[in-house]
């Protein structure tokens, strides 16, 4: 562990405040992780650190020992830091006492590596890091094999996307792909493109089969491409009230989870019981 750091002009700290920028983020290739179980959850998923930053009146906390001793094993840079330089460096309110300077990992989609009657999700031009996240987070909970996000409007490795996933960004396979849809044609899998006038309800689409679930922009929704693309069938979540759509996170999570119920319930019916959703 290296000596303290003071002072709000040291160069480390700077360099690590302007990781607040996505224009910062992506001239360096480096991003920051803040908190003890997105850190965890990031070191499992074998993210390579740059360095960390420790709050010098954290060392010795009983939930962050282990995971320091586990840093200084692995040869990372623990930098301790006094109060006012740690609350410069760290994201929110939330204070666990460390923060990590990581670098993205490479996630083309020959790395995904599918199983049979694979299900997963398909996120396109989604504009808000915290929907970006909760996404994920979605994702991980019903259980889906992958994601696979294209165009972008936010930043992937945004601060607010990292926790908002609660670091199941670092563990959910995922990909970034430009045009996904010939991967998805090679690999048999039937899509369903979430629109707010698809052409049937999502309780009619079987999810059973092998599919990926596509969902696009807050604002805009789906490009063309989920429209005039042959095999893809476009679906809907009726709105009963004055709102025309769902917020996305709260679209994937009833998408997800009626794929994963549909699915749970046709595998109790072949094996005579009823499973866990």
């Amino acid at each position: 562990m290296f000596p303290v750091i003071t002072s709000l002009a040291n160069q480390r700290v700077k360099d690590a405040v302007k990781l607040r920028k996505t224009r910062e983020r992506h001239s360096t290739g480096r991003f920051l992780i803040d908190g003890l179980r997105e850190i965890q959850r990031a070191l499992v998923a074998g993210i390579s650190f740059h360095e960390v930053f420790v709050l010098e009146s954290h060392i010795a906390a009983p939930a962050l020992v282990p995971l320091l001793e586990d840093l200084e094993k692995r040869r990372i840079a623990i930098w301790p830091v006094v109060e006012p330089v740690f609350a410069k460096i760290r994201f929110g309110n939330r204070c666990d006492g460390i923060v990590a300077v990581a670098n993205p990992p490479e996630k083309p989609l020959s790395g995904i590596i599918l199983p049979p009657c694979p299900l997963i999700c398909v996120l396109e031009g989604t504009e808000k890091p915290g929907n970006i996240g909760a996404v994920f987070r979605s994702a991980d909970g019903a259980g889906l094999d992958a994601v696979v996000v294209t165009n972008l409007s936010a930043d992937l490795w945004n601060t607010s996307a990292i926790r908002s996933s609660l670091g199941t960004v670092f563990n959910m396979p995922f990909a970034i792909s430009d045009n996904p849809i010939p991967w998805l044609r090679q690999n048999g899998l039937a899509i369903a493109a979430a629109h707010c006038d698809g052409s049937i309800p999502y309780t009619e689409f079987d999810f059973r089969q092998p599919c990926a679930i596509v969902l696009g922009a807050e604002a805009t929704g789906l490009t063309k491409r989920w429209q005039q693309s042959e095999g893809v069938q476009s679906i809907r979540l009726p709105m009963h009230g004055i709102a025309d759509s769902l917020n996305i996170s709260v679209a994937a999570a009833v998408l997800f989870y009626h794929a994963r119920l549909q699915r749970t319930q046709s595998h109790a019916q072949e094996h005579g019981f009823v499973g866990e959703l």
